[in-house]
């Protein structure tokens, strides 16, 4: 059991309210969390990464508690060490591929050029054959190039699990395919945990070990 979390949270807006209340449990290495938009996907993963604070309940990783309300503990973002892909990357527009990648190497404010040499930037950058890209910032590249710049960010810090927001959604059927194949390269040779939220049943088929469906900020196990 990689991931165990059983978390409550109640969002409200002028004239809506919305409950997220999920109990999940990771048994396999590749989890899908599947279900329409405004399921609560994006949100279960905000709180396992510590971007979203639950009102009750509690995230386990590994045996280790990220988030305990009972107990007082939340464990900021940085202390978890998970590899997080938003949906639309995040990417900083105003540094190459090479200091994207390079960010998540040091925590604070720090000058991203100093880290630009580290080991880990060039194997990840060759790994998802990005090398070649490593000069330019996010707005010369093509969707496909950013998503692996993004991917590239996050595995750099050996991460303990890969959390990926729709990491396909915005690209071609062409481009998704080949991607994804990538990767499951990636995971086939680093063994990191997986959970990756998605409406598409391509990526349960390929993914989905283990699937969970989330239905009205509720987890249904498949």
């Amino acid at each position: 059991m990689w991931l165990e979390l059983d978390i409550r949270r109640t969002l409200e807006a002028p004239g809506q309210q919305f409950t997220l209340d999920v109990q999940l449990q990771c048994s396999q290495r590749q989890v899908v969390l599947f279900g329409p938009s405004g399921a609560g996907k994006s949100l279960t993963l905000k709180a396992i990464a510590g971007l979203l604070r639950p009102h009750d309940g509690h995230v386990r990783l590994g045996g280790a508690t990220l988030f305990d309300a009972a107990q007082g503990i939340h464990l900021p973002p940085q202390q978890r060490r998970l590899g997080y892909v938003f949906q639309d990357y995040a990417l900083f527009p105003h540094l190459t591929v090479r200091q994207n990648i390079a960010f998540g190497l040091r925590r604070g404010w720090f000058n991203p050029r100093r880290r630009e040499a580290d080991p880990e930037v060039e194997r990840w950058m060759a790994a998802l054959r990005i090398e070649h890209l490593a000069q330019m910032v996010p707005a010369q590249l093509s969707g496909g190039q950013r998503q692996r710049t993004a991917l590239a960010r996050a595995l750099v810090t050996r991460p303990q699990a890969l959390l990926l927001d729709e990491p396909f959604a915005a690209l071609d059927h062409a481009l998704r395919d080949h991607l994804r194949q990538e990767l499951q390269g990636v995971l086939e040779a680093t063994d990191i945990p997986l959970l990756l939220i998605s409406h598409d049943p391509v990526d349960v088929a390929m993914f989905g070990q283990q699937v969970v469906e989330l239905v009205d900020g509720q987890a249904k196990h498949r």
